[in-house]
């Protein structure tokens, strides 16, 4: 019998991104594959639009935003449940091409230490420029990046073990689940597949890069193109990942740099008029060495402030 494969989709809004990412789920040549969607209480007729369109899929209402973590959780018990073998999960605003979920089974055929594995991911827009091929963590410094974003892909970047594979397209096998545990919930969103991605190895896995499966995906590349709510949290669980995982010997020098790095964003955004990024990262911190972790209340950066910042999706664009 072939691996049963949970194909898990977190949505939060973005409904027409949505459907464009299940229409190439649907057309994956895997043929052991079901579908599955965790709506987080999604406000533009998400869950209506895709029981319509798709009443092939199993969906889940949470009838809360649970973040991507504990969200992703909630689809992984049931498919874990209905008896999965590996569960991809996969942000709503990607792509996959049609041989992504064959390559990724056929790589965990060939190499039964891993336990998860990642695709190529590559930008939306632009044919062959990388998004993320694996990712490297620099222990010293407390940052985590995607090898490759922005290059072209010219074959540079081989399959290998990785530090991380983004949190995007992550292909987990149930095995890895029941030794390392699901996503952390205290770390709401970002950060939390590097989180997982260590836990794993830490079990006796290995982390994958396949190069041979391919998906595309919607964000950005540029850290400065962060709003105030992605900035809050990519800072705070920056200092909880390092603060758990940082090897003993570097980590008080890898959280000095990274409160450090805070403290001078603060000041640049300060000066440049970008009140809500400062009182975000500020915030961060404070509730950082408060052991504040989980899911804040965007107002607390930007009620003082005209307009807001209607994110939808949860985009896996940068880990740092």
């Amino acid at each position: 019998m072939s691996l049963r494969v949970s194909l898990i989709v977190l949505t939060y809004n973005g409904i027409d991104l949505t459907m464009q990412c299940l229409d190439s789920l649907r057309h994956q040549d895997y043929p052991n594959c079901h579908i599955l969607v965790v709506d987080n209480a999604s406000q533009d007729n998400t869950v209506e639009t895709i029981r319509a369109a798709y009443p092939e899929v199993e969906l889940i209402a949470t009838g809360k935003n649970l973040g991507y973590a504990a969200g992703n959780n909630v689809g992984m018990r049931a498919a874990l449940k209905q008896g999965a073998g590996a569960l991809f999960l996969i942000n709503n605003d990607t792509r996959l091409e049609p041989g992504c979920v064959s390559a990724l089974v056929k790589t965990l055929a060939a190499n039964p230490r891993i336990g998860i594995a990642g695709p190529m991911v590559l930008t939306w827009d632009e044919p062959g420029l990388i998004s993320s091929a694996g990712g490297l963590i620099d222990w010293a410094h407390a940052d985590a990046a995607n090898e490759g974003a922005g290059q072209a892909d010219r074959g540079q970047y081989p399959g290998r073990n990785v530090d991380f594979v983004n949190g995007c397209g992550l292909l987990v096998t149930a095995a890895a689940i029941e030794r390392a545990g699901m996503l952390d919930p205290r770390f709401f969103m970002y950060w939390e597949e590097v989180d997982l991605c260590q836990r794993v190895k830490a079990a006796g896995f290995d982390v994958w890069f396949d190069r041979t499966a391919h998906m595309r995906h919607k964000a950005t590349l540029e850290t400065a193109d962060l709003g105030p709510t992605t900035l809050y949290y990519v800072t705070r669980n920056r200092l909880l990942f390092f603060g758990r995982h940082g090897p003993t010997h570097l980590r008080p020098l890898a959280l000095a740099r990274a409160m450090h790095g805070a403290l001078r964003g603060i000041a640049r955004h300060r000066q440049a008029g970008r009140l809500a990024h400062a009182r975000a990262t500020q915030l961060a911190l404070v509730h950082a060495g408060l052991r504040r972790w989980g899911y804040a209340d965007p107002k607390l950066w930007l009620s003082a402030l005209p307009g807001s910042e209607p994110r939808s999706g949860y985009a896996r664009g940068t880990a740092s």
